[in-house]
C-alpha cells in the first residue's frame, strides 16, 4: 500500500507539474525564457531602449489607448526610469493601434494624462503576482480535479502566481522553453527551502519527482541558463559602453525638397522664383533624469531650411504658407543653435511642473498637442502637417522661445488645466525687455475628455504683450508668425497688447478617421493709437493607417489668421483704418509613409487662395517632400 501511495503521489505531482507550470512562466524569468534564438538581438534592443520608449510602453499596457493606469489617471513612474521619458514633451501620440517601438519617440503630454487618441486594443492582462492562498484564484473551486495540488504548491513551496485578475486559467497552453523556466523557478525555491533549513517541508518523492523532470528536461535548462548569462554579458557590456546612466540623446535628421509651382509676391507683385531646393536640418536632444522623477531637457539644432516668406520680405513676402521645418529667421543658417532648456518634474501624480530657461511654453508643454494630435509637431519628433498654420490655431502662435514656467494639472478623471507664462526677451536685460518687464504671455488652458476619450474639447484664453522695437526669434515684434501681414504688423513707437480667445476640439471618429477643429479671435490694442481684431479657423481630416500600416494622411482647410477690423487712426501699412479686405483660405494636404520604424517620406501640397487677403493676388501653390531620419 505504501508502494502505491508512494507511485499515486509520483503520478500527481508531476501531472500537476505540467499543468501548473504555465503559470510559473510569469516569474521574472519568463521574458528571457520566451525568447527564440534569433531573438538575443531584439533583447539587447530592449535593454539598451530609450527610456521614453520603456515608460510609454509601461503606460500602454495598462488603460484605453494602453496608457496608464485607468481613465485619466497619470501612471507614477517608476523610480528606476531615466526620467527624461517620465516627463514627456510634446509631440503627437501613437499613430496606429500597433505598439510603437522607436527608440527615440518622445512620450507626449497627453499620453502622460492619458489623453491620446483611443484604440481598440484592450490592455494586455498578462502580469503576474504571487498567490499565498489558492482562494485567491477566482476561477479555481474546490470540486476542481488539481485543487488539492494547487492547494499544496501555494501553501507548502509558494511557486504559483496568479494573473493580475486573480485567475488561475488553468487551461493555457505552454511550450517547453516557458515549462523549463517555470522547472527552473520552481527548482530555485525548493533550493532555498532546503537552504533555509525548512527541508522538512519538502518530501522525498517530490524531490524524486523534480529530480526527474530536472533530468528529462536538463537540454532545455541548459540552454535557458546559456542564454540568460549571454544576455547578461551583452547588457554589461552594453552598460559599460553607453553614453550615460542617467541621459538618453534622441537625434532628428530630415532633408527636405520644396518648390514653388504657381504664386506672386505679394509685395512686388511680380512671379516668384520657381527654384527646386534640396535643404536640411538636424535636431539632438539629451534627456537627463537626476532622480527617475525629474527630467532636464537640452536641444540643439541647426540647418538651411529658408521660409517661404515673412512679413512684407522673403519669397511670398508674407507668413502665408509658412512651413513647419524652416530654420530660425534670425539667425545664419547652419547655425548650431540652443533650442531649448526644460527642466521638469512632479511634485505629486496630477501635477507637472515645467521650468524652462529658454523655451516656448504652450508647445513645451503640449498645450495645443492633445486638441491636434495628428497634425501637431515637438522639437523631438517634427511635424506630420506641412505647413505651420495646421498645426494650431491662432491662441498659441503668439509666443516665441525665451524663458517661463508652465504647469498641467489634471481635475479628476476627465479635466486638465495648463497655464504657462513666457517671456521671449526674459533672457534679455536691457531696456523694455526682462523676465517681467518686456514682452510676455500668459496662458491659461482647460481641455475636457469623454470618458471613452475619443472626444476632447479645449477653451484657451493668452493675454499678450510687446513692447515697441522689440524683436523675439521668431523674427516678429507681435502676431502669430503665420497669416496675413497686417495680423504681424504694429505701429512703429507703440507697444501692443492682445487678449486672444480660442476653442479646440477633436474626435477620434474610428481608428481610421478623426476630425478637429478650432476658432479664434484676438483682439488687439495699439496702445496710444486704436484697436483691431483678428480671426483664423481650420477643420481637418486625419486618416491613421490610410493605404499601409503606420502611415497618415492629413487634410486641412482653413484660414490663416486676418486682420478683421481696425480703428480709423490706426494705420498697419494699408492705410488708415485699413483691415484685411478679402478671405485667403489655406488648403493642405499631406501623406506620410514610414520606411521601417525610423524613416518616414511625407510628400505634401500647401494651396494658398487670395494670398495675403488680397483676391488681386493670384493663388500660391507650393509642393514638399520631407524625409525625416530618427536615431
Amino acid at each position: 500500500m505504501s508502494n502505491f501511495r508512494s507511485k499515486y503521489r509520483y503520478i500527481m505531482f508531476t501531472f500537476l507539474l505540467l499543468d501548473i507550470l504555465a503559470i510559473l512562466v510569469f516569474y521574472p524569468v519568463k521574458s528571457h525564457a520566451e525568447l527564440p534564438k534569433s531573438d538575443v538581438s531584439t533583447a539587447e534592443a530592449e535593454v539598451n531602449k530609450a527610456p521614453e520608449a520603456i515608460v510609454n510602453q509601461t503606460l500602454e499596457t495598462s488603460t484605453i489607448e494602453t496608457e496608464g493606469k485607468g481613465p485619466g489617471e497619470i501612471a507614477s513612474p517608476p523610480a528606476s526610469c531615466a526620467l527624461s521619458c517620465v516627463l514627456p514633451s510634446s509631440s503627437i501620440p501613437p499613430l496606429t493601434s500597433k505598439k510603437a517601438t522607436n527608440p527615440e519617440r518622445v512620450t507626449p503630454v497627453s499620453q502622460l494624462l492619458e489623453v491620446a487618441p483611443p484604440t481598440n486594443k484592450k490592455a494586455p492582462n498578462n502580469a503576474a503576482g504571487q498567490v499565498t492562498s489558492v482562494s485567491q484564484l477566482s476561477d479555481v473551486l474546490p470540486t476542481d480535479w488539481a485543487f488539492q495540488a494547487l492547494q499544496s504548491l501555494v501553501e507548502r513551496y509558494g511557486v504559483i502566481a496568479g494573473y493580475t485578475d486573480d485567475t488561475f486559467k488553468g487551461n493555457r497552453a505552454l511550450t517547453r522553453y516557458e515549462f523549463a523556466a517555470g522547472l527552473n523557478a520552481a527548482l530555485d525555491r525548493l533550493n532555498e527551502l532546503i537552504a533555509t533549513s525548512t527541508a522538512d517541508l519538502v518530501k522525498r518523492e517530490d524531490l524524486d519527482a523534480i529530480k526527474k523532470l530536472q533530468e528529462q528536461f536538463s537540454p532545455e535548462l541548459a540552454q535557458f541558463r546559456g542564454r540568460l548569462d549571454n544576455l547578461e554579458t551583452r547588457t554589461a557590456k552594453l552598460e559599460a559602453n553607453q553614453f550615460t546612466t542617467t541621459t538618453k540623446l534622441i537625434g532628428r535628421a530630415q532633408i527636405v525638397l520644396g518648390s514653388l509651382l504657381a504664386g506672386n509676391n505679394v509685395v512686388t507683385k511680380r512671379p516668384a522664383p520657381r527654384n527646386a531646393t534640396l535643404q536640411g536640418s538636424t535636431t539632438l536632444r539629451l534627456n537627463t533624469s537626476f532622480n527617475g522623477k525629474d527630467s532636464l531637457s537640452l536641444s540643439l539644432s541647426g540647418g538651411n531650411i529658408e521660409s517661404l516668406g515673412q512679413t512684407r520680405a522673403g519669397l511670398l513676402g508674407t507668413f502665408e504658407g509658412r512651413t513647419a521645418d524652416n530654420s530660425s529667421i534670425t539667425f545664419a543658417r547652419n547655425t548650431i543653435l540652443l533650442g531649448g532648456v526644460r527642466y521638469r518634474f512632479l511634485p505629486n501624480p496630477d501635477t507637472q511642473v515645467n521650468i524652462y530657461a529658454l523655451s516656448d511654453g504652450a508647445s513645451e508643454i503640449g498645450l495645443s498637442g492633445p486638441i491636434n494630435p495628428y497634425f501637431e509637431s515637438s522639437s523631438a519628433t517634427g511635424a506630420n502637417g506641412i505647413s505651420r498654420f495646421s498645426r494650431r490655431s491662432l491662441v498659441y502662435n503668439y509666443g516665441d522661445s525665451g524663458p517661463g514656467i508652465a504647469i498641467l494639472q489634471k481635475l479628476g478623471k476627465q479635466v486638465q488645466v495648463g497655464i504657462a507664462y513666457s517671456a521671449p526677451n526674459g533672457g534679455n536685460p536691457t531696456a523694455n525687455n526682462g523676465l517681467f518687464t518686456g514682452r510676455y504671455l500668459a496662458l491659461a488652458q482647460i481641455i475636457y475628455y469623454s470618458s471613452n476619450r475619443n472626444f476632447r474639447v479645449a477653451a484657451t484664453y493668452v493675454n499678450t504683450y510687446s513692447p515697441a522695437n522689440t524683436q523675439g526669434l521668431s523674427g516678429t515684434n507681435f502676431g502669430p508668425a503665420v497669416g496675413s501681414n497686417l495680423v504681424n504688423s504694429t505701429v512703429a513707437g507703440a507697444g501692443t497688447v492682445a487678449n486672444l480667445y480660442g476653442l479646440q476640439a477633436f474626435y477620434q471618429v474610428n481608428s481610421k478617421l478623426a476630425v478637429n477643429g478650432w476658432i479664434s479671435y484676438g483682439a488687439h490694442r495699439y496702445l496710444g493709437r486704436g484697436d483691431g481684431s483678428a480671426m483664423d479657423w481650420a477643420v481637418g481630416l486625419a486618416f491613421p493607417d490610410l493605404f499601409s500600416e503606420g502611415a497618415l494622411g492629413g487634410i486641412l482647410v482653413g484660414m490663416e489668421p486676418k486682420l478683421t477690423r481696425l480703428s480709423q487712426g490706426v494705420n498697419l501699412g494699408a492705410g488708415a483704418g485699413q483691415a484685411d479686405k478679402d478671405t485667403s483660405l489655406h488648403v493642405e494636404a499631406f501623406y506620410q509613409y514610414k520606411i521601417g520604424d525610423n524613416i518616414e517620406v511625407t510628400p505634401g501640397l500647401i494651396w494658398i487662395t487670395a494670398p495675403d487677403s488680397d483676391a488681386n493676388n493670384p493663388d500660391s501653390l507650393f509642393a514638399w517632400v520631407r524625409t525625416v531620419f530618427r536615431f
